[in-house]
């Protein structure tokens, strides 16, 4: 009991880390209004489609919205690795609090309910390059990967609480005013996300190849999904998640109708639903506090994918609205912990160049997913009735994580414990000014070299390939037959040569038996590179050995 103490005081203290750093704290902020707001808007949506057209056009209302965004999201998210992250999620908060005001005025009005389904469409599209950008930047502002994970749990308790608080005050609001103003809060809701992003914009760094030409956007799209189709692993994680959102797509529906006709508990009950699974999100977020010091993270994954579509089955056998709002919230804890688990694995294992179009690939599956479960729910309802359409939706997921679990266990068995080597990095000035994550990929691509005692391991001269680091034992340093220098723990060579592109300028040999630890020219020079600091840092470096070089 007291270890148990011990360990929730460390990962408390690790989400209390997360809104003492400034940075972290605005980005918080702007989740919140952006969260929401989006679900205060997507209740009164949900009610508006149900008077207009009943089961079939809330599916429909689903689909307007998630199909358009889903072939939106891969152009979109390359905005954030491509532009400035902050201006990109100001712009999308900004362009989605114009679609709401329009919305809001069409329902004032009485226009034509196409009009507001095109403005649905369109704000959900512009959503799709607020998210890719936010989970982007937010490794660059984590300090290491507890402080990462820590910040992945303060967001999905922000995502929780929304979802908690957001359906709950959509349906008040509409209880006591009309679907326009409802849209009017909502737009002030991501004013409010822009304003608190304005903080941002004097760390708002362009991200990697600032100086070079870029590729064309549908090729550097592309990268995304080579990056993807490149590692099983986020090919595992990426197809868990959308068979996730096809569920939710379904669950969309489902509650609506659970609500209106299964349960007869009202329009109200919507929102009393979907606010089940915020609460239940919101004890998934104090439960993922648990998550924060782990690095094996897959085994919660795949336990969360199966309750995010299993307690379906307990709703399924008679009406109680006690048993749905009890199973509702099993499902909010598990899409939390599933969150977290899910971005903070991607976040690791994507490489930082391409992390923004991942996330844009994983954004665009999610919405297109969500679409199909929303357009298939009702036939399925029509076909098997809502009883079985239960046990249909509900036995999925659960099934899915069973099949994937000697994957699952085989990605942790795959995982290392790198901090030795991190702390290597992150104490040498070139890579110090460099996010966890990347710190964590640049780790996994070491690779240990051993030389005996008087080998040579680069000749003064030859072309370079590779930056070294000194893990143990001691090196002679030379240039023209004269000794320059000698190094030991602590100390790298080979920087010179990778990044001024010229021959090796000085010849390193090994003085006693050594251990050194090697990266690649590419590894290296994009990691060096791709960030202002660090390549400053580089550049101090190369400049003062170039004080004492023959070059």
């Amino acid at each position: 009991m007291n270890r148990l103490r011990e360990k929730l005081g460390e990962d408390l203290g690790a989400v209390r880390e997360v809104f003492r750093n400034r940075s972290l704290r605005r980005l918080q902020l702007a989740l919140a209004g952006s969260v929401l707001g989006s679900w205060i808007y997507s209740v009164a949506l949900v009610v508006y489609a149900y008077d207009a057209g009943g089961a079939g056009a809330v599916g429909l209302i689903g689909l307007v919205r998630w199909l358009p965004a889903a072939l939106a999201s891969p152009f979109a998210a390359t905005l954030g690795d491509r532009y400035r992250r902050v201006r990109v999620m100001i712009g999308a908060d900004l362009l989605r609090a114009a679609a709401l005001g329009g919305m809001a005025a069409c329902v004032l009005l009485d226009a034509p309910a196409v009009t507001v389904y095109v403005l649905a469409a369109a704000a959900a599209v512009f959503s799709t390059a607020f998210q890719p950008a936010q989970a982007a930047i937010l490794p660059s502002l984590a300090g290491t990967p507890e402080e990462l994970t820590a910040a992945n749990v303060s967001s999905g308790t922000i995502e929780a609480l929304g979802f908690c608080a957001g359906p709950a005050l959509g349906g008040l609001l509409l209880a006591a005013s009309n679907t326009w103003v409802v849209l009017v809060i909502t737009s002030l809701l991501f004013l409010w996300s822009a304003a608190q992003l304005t903080g941002l914009l004097p760390l708002d760094e362009a991200p990697g190849e600032q100086e070079e030409e870029r590729p064309g956007l549908i090729r550097e799209t592309a990268e995304g999904a080579r990056a993807i189709t490149g590692d099983r692993r986020l090919q595992l994680v990426i197809g868990l998640f959308s068979a996730q959102t096809l569920v939710y797509g379904a669950l969309s529906v489902l509650i609506a109708v659970c609500a209106l006709q299964f349960l007869d508990i009202g329009p109200g009950g919507v929102g009393y639903l979907n606010s089940a699974m915020g609460v239940g999100g919101l004890v998934g977020a104090f439960v993922s506090l648990t998550l924060v010091t782990r690095r094996r993270l897959a085994p919660a994954f795949g336990l969360a994918i199966a309750g995010a579509g299993g307690p379906l089955l307990f709703v399924a056998p008679k009406p109680s609205t006690a048993i749905a709002l009890l199973a509702f919230g099993l499902i909010g804890l598990s899409n939390t912990v599933e969150d977290v688990c899910g971005f903070t694995i991607l976040q690791r294992t994507t490489p930082p160049e391409v992390l923004g179009r991942v996330f844009g690939i994983l954004h665009s599956l999610f919405f297109a997913t969500g679409a199909l479960g929303a357009i298939v729910a009702p036939p399925l309802i029509n076909v098997l009735g809502i009883r079985w359409a239960l046990v249909a939706v509900g036995s999925l997921l659960p099934v899915l994580a069973l099949a994937a679990r000697i994957p699952l266990t085989r990605l942790e068995d795959e995982a290392v414990d790198r901090s030795k080597e991190i702390e290597l990095l992150r104490s040498m000035p070139i890579f110090a000014p460099l996010s966890a994550p990347v710190l964590e990929g640049l780790a996994s691509r070491l690779i240990p070299v051993e030389a005996a005692a008087g080998e040579t391991i680069v000749r003064e001269g030859e072309a370079g390939d590779r930056f070294y680091v000194v893990v143990s034992g001691e090196l002679a340093v030379s240039a023209d037959g004269r000794p320059l220098a000698t190094q030991g723990p602590g100390d790298h060579f080979g920087e010179i040569a990778l990044l001024r592109d010229v021959p090796r300028t000085a010849t390193v040999s090994a003085k006693t038996d050594a251990e050194l630890l090697a990266l690649e020219r590419d590894d290296f020079v994009s990691a060096v590179t791709g960030h202002a600091a660090s390549s400053e840092a580089a550049e101090a470096v190369v400049g003062a050995r170039l004080g004492v070089s023959p070059v």
